[in-house]
């Protein structure tokens, strides 16, 4: 069994299709079959249920897919061990939810590349259950999730402390009356949607109508059109609010309305001189630390 076609059998089971592996690895179509097929012979089980929607894994693909997972993985981290010096370069994936992304890292990133101009930093967005599974996959370096994460493979470090509101259009003069409209909420696996949901279902609005937007802007401006509400960070509005074009509604107690943000990395991941390095400047440059 050849890691490169572990590679191969991983892109078709993260795709779910042969022909979106292919052009994910820059392979021809029937170069991807051939391995599959090869490696389901040498282990002399099929590892794919073949449907017209693509392909999903059987039982044992799954038990597969999770020991490429960790080969994969270990691969790679062997790879920054042995090329990694003192000084920070090479590339350093970071995930973020959308609200941490477009207010608190801004200016933490663009710190850390001053310094550190020969890492190839990079970030993508999500949401907090989509984020960890892209870091316990190797994935992703690090990543900004929404609350605290008590995952046995996973280490997490405080980064900064959010304050929750219910933001509305300036039309609507009071929580009460925000609680009559529609909420507008990032897809499921979103830590302010569960908290959210949470709290409408402690007010007995557990039936209120959720539309589901993909991204901060779409809900930052639906809510602003007088659409429906939302619960965001407060810092992601303060601007919005200043400038009239959305007004912002406390959660009252006992509920509460302060949540962590954490990074979290994989406890067994490799800490190259890039990612010591990002989480220094993380320590010494984001607002509001979490004690």
């Amino acid at each position: 069994m050849e890691s490169a076609d572990l590679r191969v059998f991983q892109s078709v089971a993260r795709e779910g299709s042969i022909t979106k592996a292919a052009a994910r690895l820059g392979y021809v179509q029937s170069n991807v079959t051939a391995r599959i097929q090869q490696l389901e012979a040498e282990l002399g089980s099929v590892l794919f249920h073949r449907h017209n929607r693509g392909m999903t894994l059987s039982s044992s693909g799954k038990t597969l897919l999770a020991y490429a997972d960790k080969i994969i993985g270990l691969l790679d981290e062997a790879g920054k061990a042995v090329s990694s010096d003192t000084e920070p370069r090479g590339p350093l994936m970071i995930g973020s939810s959308q609200t941490a992304a477009a207010v608190r890292l801004p200016q933490l990133m663009a710190a850390y590349y001053k310094r550190h101009p020969n890492v190839l930093l990079s970030l993508i967005t999500g949401s907090t259950n989509f984020l960890i599974d892209k870091v316990l996959h190797y994935e992703l370096d690090g990543a900004f999730i929404g609350h605290e994460c008590e995952h046995p493979e996973l280490a997490q470090i405080p980064a900064f402390v959010e304050e929750l509101c219910i933001v509305s259009a300036p039309s609507v003069a009071s929580l009460g009356e925000a609680l009559t409209r529609p909420v507008l909420v990032f897809s499921r696996g979103c830590s302010y949607r569960d908290i959210l949901e949470q709290w409408l279902s402690a007010n007995g609005l557990s039936h209120s109508i959720i539309m589901e937007f993909g991204t901060l802007e779409a809900i930052l401006g639906g809510v602003a059109a007088g659409l429906g509400i939302s619960m965001l960070p407060r810092t992601v509005i303060m601007k919005l609010e200043a400038e009239g074009a959305v007004r912002t509604h406390e959660i009252p107690a006992p509920f509460a309305r302060f949540i962590k943000t954490v990074f979290i990395t994989r406890k067994d991941a490799f800490m190259s001189s890039a990612l010591q390095a990002f989480i220094g400047e993380l320590a010494g440059r984001l607002p509001n630390p979490a004690e």
